[in-house]
């Protein structure tokens, strides 16, 4: 054999070999842990950053989703599953959310979409330097109280007395309702708490609403709400008691008014954090970051419904009119 194509032979050999050498791409798993319902227009923002961080679906990124649509016992069950499926981050949605995840793992990385007052949650030490494993976005939940107050006095003028319903067995609608009430104070607003402790009792506490010549009524935020939102929203309309929510997706299922984060916005910022993770960083040095979005929906249908006029003012300052 002649030296040439004894050289030509040898490169075809280690060609291949050299090629089975280079080690695979490592492919990231990410766990997603959302409290209420799966929201695709949140999560394709989540992805699409990603996408241009750079990350590949099913090249370099694989997504694990579980949601819990507002049954909160079925986090714990869903958090462990996604920890055995090793994910490299697990991402939550919804406070509760965030609280199983920590309970679950001290050592997987963290990243809070959305998710109020972790602080006062116990699952930071600070917003400026987490610690721990937990870092992401804060949804500001109590600070908010006192806009939603001014908004809906906004939208309706005649309205004396407004009420709140909360969830007894949510640890954050506790935290919101008393800043909701510190809020009122502030404002000069007349409010009265009422708590519920799930669906079956949405129309007593309405009843009462209504007995106690209660204008109009904020709702707390926790996930037995959301997973119930067009029930709520259904017999608010019934009673005929104007509503207002901190999430678009109330107003969507027949609520009056929202006003609140923007959740492509906490999404696709919450993927930055992924991004920093996965480069290396650790949660613990991440600082917490707040809402730079808000949004006000409106929903036509549901203020026709009610026999209300919202003042052209305040529509067209809507980021969203739902007719």
């Amino acid at each position: 054999m002649g030296r040439r194509a004894f050289l030509s032979g040898l490169a075809l050999l280690t060609v291949p070999l050299a090629a089975e050498a280079q080690p695979a791409a490592k492919v990231y798993r990410i766990g997603f842990l959302e409290t209420g319902k799966l929201r695709p227009h949140a999560w394709a923002a989540f992805r699409e950053r990603l996408r241009e961080l750079g990350y590949v679906e099913g090249q370099t990124v694989a997504f694990e989703t579980r949601w819990a649509d507002g049954q909160v016992d079925r986090l714990p069950g869903m958090a462990a599953e996604l920890l055995r499926l090793k994910v490299d981050v697990l991402v939550t949605a919804g406070s509760a959310a965030a609280r199983v995840a920590k309970t679950t793992t001290t050592s997987i990385p963290i990243v809070m979409a959305t998710g109020g007052d972790p602080v006062g949650l116990g699952l930071v030490d600070s917003l400026a330097r987490p610690g721990g494993n937990v870092t992401g976005m804060t949804t500001l939940t109590r600070e908010m109280s006192g806009k939603r107050l001014e908004l809906f006095r906004e939208a309706l003028p005649r309205v004396s007395r407004m009420g709140m319903l909360w969830h007894r067995g949510s640890s954050i609608d506790a935290l919101t309702s008393r800043a909701t009430e510190q809020a009122a104070r502030t404002l000069g607003i007349p409010l009265k708490l009422h708590d519920v402790d799930g669906p079956l009792d949405f129309d007593r506490a309405l009843r009462a609403i209504v007995a106690e010549r209660i204008g109009a009524v904020l709702v707390a935020t926790s996930p037995m709400f959301l997973g119930h939102r067009r029930l709520l929203a259904d017999l608010a309309v019934k009673h005929r008691v104007p509503t207002m929510f901190a999430v678009r997706e109330y107003v969507e299922a027949g609520g009056l008014m929202s006003y609140g984060r923007s959740d492509t916005d906490m999404f696709q910022r919450a993927a930055g954090f992924v991004d920093k993770i996965l480069k290396g960083a650790k949660p613990g040095d991440l600082p917490i970051e707040q809402p730079q979005k808000f949004e006000l929906v409106i929903n036509l249908k549901t203020t026709k419904a009610l026999g209300l006029t919202i003042p052209p003012s305040l529509l067209l300052r809507a980021d969203q009119v739902i007719e």
